[in-house]
C-alpha cells in the first residue's frame, strides 16, 4: 500500500515547521535500511536547488515522500518554471555538483511541469533486493 509524508518549508531560513511531527518519516522506515544516507543527501541537495534557484523570492518549496513496494520517491515542489540541469563544475568551484551528486545516488531522477506553475524534481531508490536462504 503507498504511503506519502510531505513538509511545506519557507524560504525563510528562521522559520521552522510548525512540529518535529510533520518531518517526513524516515527512510529506514520504509523499508530501505543502508540508503538512508543517500536518502537524506539528495532531499538536502534538491531542497538547496529548490532554495537558491527555484524559489521566487517569498514563495517556499514543498519536500515530498513517497513510497510503494520497493521504491521511495523524493519530490520537490517549487513555483519556478526554468527546469535543472547538471553542471561543468571546475575543482575551484564551490557549487554545481548537486545534480551529479543526485544521480549518483539515485536509482533515478527526472523533472516534471506542475502544471499551473513551476516543476517538480525526483529522485527515486529501490530497495535492496533480500537474501533468502535455500531450504536445506
Amino acid at each position: 500500500m503507498p504511503s506519502r509524508d510531505s513538509l511545506p518549508l519557507s524560504p525563510n531560513p528562521w522559520v521552522r515547521p510548525e512540529t518535529s511531527s510533520s518531518a517526513p518519516s524516515p527512510p529506514g522506515a520504509w523499508g530501505l535500511e543502508g540508503r538512508d544516507e543517500d536518502i537524506r543527501l539528495c532531499v538536502s541537495e534538491l531542497a538547496t536547488n529548490a532554495l537558491t534557484h527555484g524559489t521566487p523570492c517569498g514563495q517556499g518549496f514543498h519536500v515530498t515522500m513517497s513510497a510503494e513496494d520497493t521504491i521511495v520517491r523524493i519530490e520537490v515542489h517549487d513555483a519556478a518554471p526554468h527546469w535543472p540541469r547538471p553542471r561543468r563544475s571546475t575543482d575551484d568551484d564551490t557549487s554545481g555538483r548537486g545534480l551529479h551528486i543526485v544521480d549518483m545516488l539515485s536509482d533515478d531522477w527526472g523533472v516534471e511541469d506542475r502544471g499551473v506553475a513551476g516543476k517538480v524534481v525526483w529522485s527515486r531508490f529501490k530497495a535492496a533486493p533480500t537474501i533468502q536462504e535455500a531450504p536445506c
